[in-house]
C-alpha cells in the first residue's frame, strides 16, 4: 500500500513538472499576487476567485509565447494597479508597429458634469477647427462615454493597468487617444454655437497624446528642470511641479527667492509624473526655516510661509500623491481639483515566472498609510477639500478654472477649521 501511494504521490508530481509553461507561469502569478498582495486586492474590491477561475481556463488555451505574453498583461489589468507591469520579457510580440511612432491626434480630452469637452487642442488639430471647451459627443462615430471605456479596455490590452476608474478615465482622455502615426481619428464636436462639425484628424507628431497640467498657466514662466514658476496677473506666486526629482528640494531653493514675496501661493501639481526625494525636506521648504510643524521642520533661506492653494487631477502619481497628500493631511495647504488623484502609490515587489520568461512588478501594500483615515493612497488617491469642474466657458476664453479658483481662495481665505497652519508672512 505504502508502495502504490508513493507511486501515485511520484506520478502526480511527474505530471506537473510535464505542465505547460504557460499553464504553470499563470498559477504561479494567481498565487503569488493573493500571496503578496491580498489586502490591497480586497480592499480595491477585486474577486480573486474569480479571476483565478477565469486566467486557470484561460492558459490552457494558450500555444504560443507571444499568446502567453498577452494574457499576462490583462492578467495585470486585474490588479488594478497603475504601477504593475511586465519589467523584463524574452518575448517579443508584434505591438503592430511597423516602424511606425506611437502618437496622438493633439487632443486632449476632459471630463466635466457628465460631458467630455477638449480639453487642449494644439497646432494643425486648432488649425483644423477643434477649440479647447468644445463638447465632444462621439469619436469615431461612437458615442463619447462609450469610446473611452472601449479605450480603456485597448490601453489594459497593450499593458497597461489602473488603480482606480478615475485614473482610467483620465488616462482614456489622453493617451487612450494614441495610436500608430498615420492612423485616422473623426471628433463630432459642438462648438460655441451650437453647431455640429465632424473633424478628421490623422495621428502625428511625436508624444503629443501624454498629459502636461495646466494648458492655460501664468504667463512669462521660468524654468528649472521639468518645473515652472512665476506669478499670477494678480500677484500670486505659482509654482508647477511636472515631476519629482532627487534634488526637488534645491530646485525650490531656486523657485522660491525669484518668486519673492506674494500674498499667496498656488502649488500646481497637475499631472505630475512623480518621481522621487526627500518629502520632508520638500515641505521643509514651505515652513519658516527651524520651526516645527507636525512631522516636519523648515529648511531653506527662502521658505514661502504664506497661504497656499495645491492644484491636484487624476494625473497626479505616485511621489506626487505622497507629496500633495502631506499638504493636505498635515494642514498646510488647501487643496482643490477636479478629481483625486491617480490612486498608484504603493510599495513594490517584482517576481520573476517558473519559465524564465517574464519578470513582473507590481504593488504589495499602500504608501502612507495613515492617509485617508487609515485606508493609504493606493487605489484611493488624494482627494481634494473642494473639487472644481473644468468650466468650458473658461476653456473657450483661454482661461484655466482651477488657477481662477485658487486665487479666488488666497484672496477671500479658506473655509474655517480646514487649514491648520497660520499665515505667517
Amino acid at each position: 500500500m505504502r508502495t502504490l501511494l508513493l507511486s501515485f504521490v511520484t506520478a502526480v508530481s511527474l505530471c506537473a513538472q510535464d505542465a505547460p509553461p504557460y499553464a504553470r507561469d499563470i498559477d504561479f502569478l494567481l498565487t503569488e499576487f493573493q500571496k503578496q498582495a491580498g489586502a490591497l486586492l480586497k480592499q480595491k474590491g477585486v474577486d480573486w476567485d474569480a479571476v483565478r477561475t477565469e486566467f486557470t481556463k484561460a492558459a490552457g488555451s494558450v500555444t504560443t509565447d507571444t499568446e502567453h505574453y498577452k494574457l499576462v498583461s490583462r492578467l495585470l489589468s486585474q490588479l488594478h494597479d497603475g504601477h504593475a507591469g511586465i519589467v523584463q520579457s524574452k518575448v517579443k510580440p508584434d505591438d503592430g508597429s511597423k516602424g511606425r511612432r506611437f502618437t496622438g491626434p493633439r487632443v486632449h480630452l476632459v471630463t466635466s458634469g457628465g460631458k467630455v469637452l477638449v480639453r487642449a487642442a494644439f497646432k494643425d488639430a486648432a488649425d483644423a477647427g477643434i477649440k479647447a471647451g468644445q463638447e465632444v459627443l462621439r469619436i469615431d462615430g461612437t458615442p463619447v462615454h462609450q469610446w473611452l471605456d472601449r479605450a480603456v479596455v485597448t490601453m489594459e490590452q497593450r499593458g497597461s493597468s489602473f488603480s482606480t476608474p478615475h485614473q482610467a478615465s483620465y488616462a482614456a482622455c489622453h493617451w487612450g487617444l494614441g495610436d500608430w502615426e498615420g492612423t485616422p481619428v473623426t471628433f463630432e464636436i459642438k462648438d460655441e454655437t451650437g453647431a455640429m462639425k465632424s473633424i478628421k484628424r490623422v495621428r502625428n507628431g511625436g508624444p503629443n497624446q501624454v498629459p502636461v497640467g495646466p494648458i492655460f498657466p501664468p504667463g512669462d514662466l521660468k524654468f528649472v528642470g521639468r518645473q515652472s514658476y512665476g506669478k499670477t496677473s494678480e500677484g500670486m506666486a505659482y509654482i508647477h511641479l511636472r515631476d519629482v526629482p532627487g534634488d526637488l528640494p534645491a530646485q525650490l531653493d531656486k523657485m522660491l527667492p525669484e518668486i519673492g514675496d506674494a500674498p499667496g501661493l498656488i502649488l500646481d501639481m497637475r499631472a505630475n509624473g512623480g518621481g522621487g526625494c526627500d518629502h520632508a525636506a520638500v515641505f521643509g521648504r514651505f515652513l519658516a526655516k527651524g520651526k516645527q510643524w507636525g512631522y516636519y521642520e523648515g529648511a531653506g533661506d527662502h521658505a514661502f510661509t504664506g497661504p497656499m492653494v495645491l492644484i491636484v487631477d487624476a494625473g497626479v502619481r505616485s511621489a506626487g500623491e505622497t507629496i500633495a497628500g502631506m499638504f493636505k493631511e498635515d494642514g498646510r495647504a488647501y487643496l482643490i481639483g477636479d478629481a483625486p488623484t491617480a490612486g498608484t502609490s504603493s510599495q513594490k515587489s517584482e517576481i520573476s515566472t517558473p519559465s524564465g520568461m517574464l519578470r513582473i512588478r507590481f504593488s504589495t501594500r499602500t504608501n502612507m498609510g495613515r492617509f485617508n483615515k487609515g485606508r493609504g493612497i493606493e487605489g484611493i488617491g488624494v482627494s481634494p477639500h473642494e473639487t472644481v469642474p473644468v468650466k468650458a466657458e473658461d476653456l473657450l476664453k483661454k482661461e484655466d478654472t482651477l488657477i481662477k479658483r485658487a486665487v479666488e481662495l488666497l484672496r477671500k481665505g479658506f473655509p474655517e477649521d480646514v487649514v491648520d497652519y497660520p499665515d505667517e508672512r
